[in-house]
């Protein structure tokens, strides 16, 4: 069995892998706080929950783009579970050639993702993943990393028409059931889908006529189904892309 956590900055994915299959996946809040005991616990009782035992546990992978949790869930893999945790980064053996000029830069999840994507639906592809930021990455069919784009993403886009106007109140994200808004909310709500689907949009377009036009476009994230329905280029969402990326890097690492 396999543990993979992907800790983003606002939320962190697990999953469950058994056989190679994703058995269970879960999100939690990212609370940078957390301790390590602290997390154990809380695994501990996930997997409880799950219906899984942990003595089975063969071991665990993270990428994460939250450094200060790092040591906590490593300690948290050694106490708990006797595992060491494998960290994902640009020096993790993924079968991937990074051509940023700092490999380093580029985030785990980023990383995990371009493997995923570039195992399952083939190059060249982009990626777009709709998390605290938008990410853009492009994969060549050769399997290298290209690079990409980092965009606002929604939410943040969201808090900063509440907390930099006096008026306009704080909206959740949804399709809005017309384009024109009648109300304040509803123009809120139809400025923040239809900018977020044209401005993805647009970034791809110009990454499909840079990289061919056999290009894939896949989205992940939490807003990805929603605006893939509204997209013209976004043809694959994969909810669970960064768990696959994980389990197929520990089994490449194996």
């Amino acid at each position: 069995m396999l543990l993979a956590l992907d800790v983003g900055n606002t939320n962190i994915t697990i999953g469950i892998f058994k056989n190679g299959v994703l058995a269970d996946h879960r999100r939690l809040r990212t609370v940078r706080e957390q301790t390590s005991d602290e997390w154990g616990i809380l695994l501990s009782n996930l997997l409880s929950f799950a219906g899984q035992d942990s003595k089975s546990l063969d071991g665990i992978v993270i990428s994460s783009v939250v450094p200060p949790l790092n040591t906590a869930l490593a300690e948290m893999a050694q106490r708990y579970f006797k595992r060491q945790a494998m960290f994902v980064t640009a020096e993790s053996d993924t079968g991937l050639t990074i051509l940023y000029e700092n490999p380093a830069e580029v985030g785990a999840d980023r990383i995990v993702n371009s493997v995923a994507a570039l195992h399952k639906y083939g190059g060249p592809c982009v990626i777009v993943d709709l998390g605290t930021a938008i990410t853009f990455d492009a994969i060549s069919a050769k399997a290298e990393y290209l690079g990409g784009i980092i965009a606002a993403g929604i939410g943040i886009s969201a808090e900063a028409l509440f907390t930099r106007t006096a008026r306009l109140p704080l909206v959740d994200f949804r399709m809005p059931n017309t384009v024109i808004g009648r109300n304040t909310v509803a123009s809120m709500q139809s400025g923040l889908y239809y900018g977020a689907i044209g401005a993805i949009d647009g970034i791809v377009e110009r990454l499909i006529a840079d990289l061919g036009s056999d290009t894939r476009v896949i989205a992940t994230g939490g807003q990805a189904g929603m605006i893939a329905g509204g997209s013209r280029y976004i043809r694959h969402v994969d909810e669970n892309l960064t768990l696959e990326g994980l389990r197929l890097i520990w089994d490449r690492a194996r």
